[in-house]
């Protein structure tokens, strides 16, 4: 496997706490990370694509998609896929731990440019996760989100997310296209997800859950704060709001929506050319139930993205700062900074926190951006799955159609969006 290059804090900059070495950067990952077994490339893979599994791994490789013209985000050609972790009739307790993807040719095999990732998404039922491990935790239904900077996430040894062998989840993959504008290619995803399964974990589990802290803008054009309208609570600077989403423009149509308050946001927006600052309250976001600590944080930003900065309002300190590099020459992402601790980040519940993203369009033309941090939190309330809800998910049929239907359930966040199928005419994306 590839390894991790880890890069202390202090070496680029004051980017998460003074205690901490868990700021990276995102490691390259190459075919042979997400190989399942060694004769899989001897079978042709169908044009619709293939699963195929081991004890510790999944990986499915998804249909052809055909890149003949410039997609923009949320654009470009895609497909979604149900998926069980184990073939195994009776459900047991596994243990995900990590989520890896190239872009490959049609033949599976051949590694194409990082360059035509959009996304590859993981998504579960939140509701029905929670029935089946009798908890009420505040999921958002996405387990992971990899996309250009960053295309591997992989938790602190003995740390990961804890799902029923059975529990349908939904991966869904889509192509983008930025730079070539007279040539045609044939691509893939070759996504795998890595697990343990309970019953031989060499020593018990830290249980992990996940929530997306989004940055946003303001669509009434003027400063509002995330459901806290014009008045919010914590800290304020000078008099002006330290939290305070920016006017803005959706940069795509279906990613408005409303907060408590009855506000108009979005967080898919529009980059004039120059540098950008924004400033998103992300405690409701968060929605601890608890203090706790973050162990592992993925980031999805757009090109022209110089960092993203998670805040603890209250303590007026800087948590986790990343830092993206863009690619020369060309536009894309080359590099995205995430974090990764054992030892973790301590948050508290009576704490405020926001977000903080900075862009800066070099070009004369609007970009479009999006600012995302997946926090990885310990669960301190986790208790096994209840044996006696486990039939809840032996209905593989419901529930991969309801995962069908909800494939976009953890909200607007990098799903797939208006663009065309792979295989089918273009179609709506189920937003």
């Amino acid at each position: 496997m590839t390894s991790v290059r880890l890069i202390l804090c202090f070496v680029l900059g004051a980017c998460c706490l003074a205690s901490l070495a868990g700021c990276t950067h995102a490691p390259a990952v190459e075919a042979a990370d997400v190989a399942v077994v060694a004769n899989t490339q001897a079978t042709p893979v169908p044009a619709e694509g293939r699963v195929t599994r081991t004890d510790t791994r999944l990986e499915a490789i998804s249909p052809v998609y055909e890149i003949d013209r410039i997609y923009k985000s949320m654009t470009g050609p895609w497909s979604n896929r149900p998926l069980k972790l184990l073939d195994a009739t009776a459900p047991e307790l596994v243990w995900i731990t990590g989520c890896h993807v190239a872009m490959v040719g049609a033949d599976g095999t051949t590694a194409m440019p990082e360059q035509f990732m959009c996304h590859a998404n993981v998504d579960f039922d939140a509701d029905w996760h929670n029935d089946l491990f009798h908890a009420q935790k505040p999921l958002d239904g996405r387990l992971f989100t990899l996309s250009q900077g960053q295309l591997q996430v992989k938790f602190p040894a003995g740390f990961g997310i804890p799902v029923m062998s059975n529990e349908t989840l939904d991966l869904s993959t889509q192509v983008l296209n930025l730079n070539v504008k007279d040539r045609s290619f044939a691509v893939r995803h070759k996504v795998a997800i890595d697990f343990v399964r309970d019953a031989q974990a060499k020593t018990p589990m830290k249980p992990l859950y996940e929530r997306a802290l989004m940055g946003m803008v303001s669509l009434e054009g003027r400063e509002l704060v995330l459901d806290q309208g014009e008045h919010p609570a914590g800290h304020m600077g000078e008099g002006a709001c330290l939290s305070c989403c920016v006017p803005g423009t959706t940069a795509i149509d279906g990613y408005e929506h409303a907060d408590s308050q009855g506000h108009r946001f979005t967080t898919h927006w529009i980059v004039k050319p120059g540098r950008e600052e924004n400033r998103t309250r992300a405690t409701t976001m968060m929605n601890l139930p608890f203090d706790t600590k973050i162990h592992y944080i993925a980031v999805h930003m757009h090109p022209f993205a110089e960092s993203l900065e998670l805040r603890d309002v209250t303590a007026d300190r800087s948590l986790f700062k990343s830092h993206v590099r863009n690619l020369e020459g060309e536009i894309g992402l080359a590099d995205v900074e995430y974090f990764s601790s054992v030892e973790g980040i301590p948050v508290y519940r009576d704490h405020e926190y926001e977000l903080v993203s900075v862009y800066n369009n070099t070009t004369p033309d609007n970009q479009d951006s999006m600012a995302v941090m997946y926090a990885y939190f310990l669960d301190q309330e986790y208790q096994p799955p209840d044996p006696s809800l486990e039939h809840l998910a032996d209905d593989s049929g419901t529930q991969a159609s309801t995962n069908t239907t909800r494939k976009n359930a953890a909200g607007p966040i990098c799903n797939a969006g208006p663009g065309k199928s792979a295989g089918d005419e273009p179609r709506d994306s189920g937003r």
